[in-house]
């Protein structure tokens, strides 16, 4: 069965949190085999979301549950401050077992998500979260995975604005995960110029980095591919 780790978020305090505090973590819980797809290496997914906030008054925790048509097809969640508000939205891949996958951000004591992308509208149909940040500095946060990234290899860009999410941008042949794995390697970096994204190419030959510019991906290669190619990129090597 996997880990799925709790993701801490090193962001600044400010005024404004909510009463019962600030969310700091966040895990999947209620394991399933509800969902037969089995895309990250076994037959069990999540059923349950548990988010931790902090406080004056100490930690609480809040678990989120979905119904039976739905679970959490992740391998952790991803803490992500969308509205910049000091205390961040808990962003997941949720699947819906005739629809397939979404992302979605959710708050502690929701019954639903804040805000959601589009299901990919397919059973057994996944994506791959690379993460969030302010990709092109215009001071709204966007959110990037690769849709289908064992078919359609395409990487999207959804900028959370106004409370809503609308997709900007998007570039095909471009990947970051293989059927069976338990990880999703890759992700978004900053070397000091701005985020990029992190990824393989279509056919695992080389690493890729993907910037957000001007409402485009503009996309160059890094060198050739290896875990440890791509462990170094991450880390600006």
């Amino acid at each position: 069965m996997r880990l799925a780790a709790a993701l801490l978020a090193a962001l600044l305090p400010v005024a404004g949190w909510a009463a019962e505090g600030r969310v700091v973590a966040a895990r999947f819980g209620e394991p399933t085999t509800r969902y037969d797809h089995g895309v990250l290496g076994d037959a069990v997914e999540w059923g349950a979301l548990t988010i931790t906030l902090q406080s004056a008054a100490g930690t609480s925790e809040h678990t989120i549950r979905l119904p039976e048509n739905r679970v959490f097809e992740d391998v952790a969640p991803r803490l992500v401050d969308l509205d910049r508000d000091g205390s961040p939205e808990v962003v997941v891949v949720e699947t819906d077992l005739n629809r397939g996958a979404r992302l979605s951000a959710w708050q502690p004591g929701a019954e639903a998500p804040l805000v959601a992308t589009p299901y990919i509208g397919q059973r057994h149909r996944w994506l791959a979260p690379l993460g969030g940040a302010d990709l092109d500095g215009d001071g709204f946060v966007e959110l990037a995975y690769v849709d289908r990234p064992h078919l359609a290899k395409v990487l999207r860009v959804w900028r959370y604005r106004e409370g809503a999410f609308r997709e900007v941008a998007a570039a095909e042949g471009l990947t970051n995960h293989r059927i069976g794995w338990d990880h999703i390697p890759g992700g978004i970096r900053e070397c000091g110029q701005g985020p990029e994204m992190i990824t393989a190419d279509r056919d695992w030959g080389r690493v890729m980095a993907s910037r957000l510019t001007g409402g485009r991906i503009e996309t160059r290669a890094l060198g050739g591919y290896s875990a440890e190619a791509m462990a170094s990129a991450m880390a600006c090597r």
